[in-house]
């Protein structure tokens, strides 16, 4: 019954999603149906270059929204090359032209972020280090951009301020005493939730340590000093999972994985996608 009730809660946030983002591009009507008739259509969208595939459940629920047929050749996460037909569509003119732009701005969104998450993850893969997106999302658009980075083969960090407690640079300064603000929070918070505190230095992530932290960030630390607190970590809390985040990019992100920390975040997976290109023709 749970699990039928998140599904239930998902797609009803999907299709409030996907009707706000229809709402936007139509405005009052569609004048091109106020010229001529309708007529059946078919229509096929085409790639212009490589990338991996994101947004398909998303597309799949506004077909049923408006009411067209969509056939896909590849499900999300697959890879494409530049020429390939991700879709094949059919329905009414006045619609498949009417939701063209929404369609393609979602794949292509979508896609794209897949797309940059794809290169990180083939980067660290020989490492056996998970990825991580970050809350650096545009607003409104957190579940729609995290979805894309798990199709392209990252591990979610936190939804929201209410997944897990983590304790950043900004909280610390206004905690006296880390390991009694830590074994007050274990009688607040959920038993499941886990504690994350973020470390700027040696020092720091000692004090996370001793103080019962379930994660220890270690934030804009140079490669050298992270392999400093693994050791540290492996030598004296080894059930203490280790991540490393700041300003990771393409270039160094090996570099952070051969460190042996547990998993690397990074915001520039969504930030920093520039859009892939994509088409619709109609036949």
């Amino acid at each position: 019954m749970g699990k039928n009730r998140v599904r239930a809660n998902v797609g009803t946030m999907m299709e409030e999603f996907i009707k706000a983002a229809l709402a936007e591009d139509v405005g009052r009507g569609d004048l091109y149906a106020l010229v001529e008739p309708s007529v059946s259509a078919s229509a096929r969208i085409i790639t212009k270059s490589d990338g991996v595939i994101a947004g398909v459940e998303y597309i799949n629920v506004l077909a049923k929204l408006e009411d067209f047929e969509i056939s896909w050749n590849l499900h999300d996460g697959e890879e494409f090359l530049k020429g390939d037909v991700l879709a094949n569509i059919s329905g009414t003119s006045h619609v498949i032209l009417k939701i063209e732009r929404t369609l393609l701005n979602m794949l292509l969104h979508a896609s794209s972020i897949a797309t940059l998450t794809r290169k990180y993850v083939d980067i660290i893969r020989p490492y056996g280090t998970k990825l991580l997106d970050t809350r650096k999302t545009r607003p409104q658009l957190r579940v729609f951009e995290k979805y894309a980075t798990r199709c392209g083969g990252a591990v979610n960090h936190r939804m929201g301020l209410d997944d897990s407690l983590m304790l950043k640079d900004t909280h610390l300064k206004t905690i006296e005493n880390l390991k009694e603000y830590i074994k007050k929070a274990r009688k607040k918070i959920p038993f499941t939730t886990k504690i994350e505190v973020e470390a700027e230095t040696f020092h720091i992530a000692k004090e996370a340590f001793a103080s019962g932290a379930d994660i220890v960030m270690c934030d804009n630390m140079t490669p050298d000093e992270i392999v400093e607190v693994v050791k540290y970590r492996d030598d004296n809390f080894s059930h203490v999972l280790l991540e490393a985040s700041g300003n990771i990019s393409l270039e160094t992100i090996e570099s952070y994985a051969k460190t042996g920390v547990d998993a690397i975040s990074s915001g520039s997976l969504i930030h920093q996608a520039n859009w892939i290109d994509l088409s619709m023709k109609i036949d």
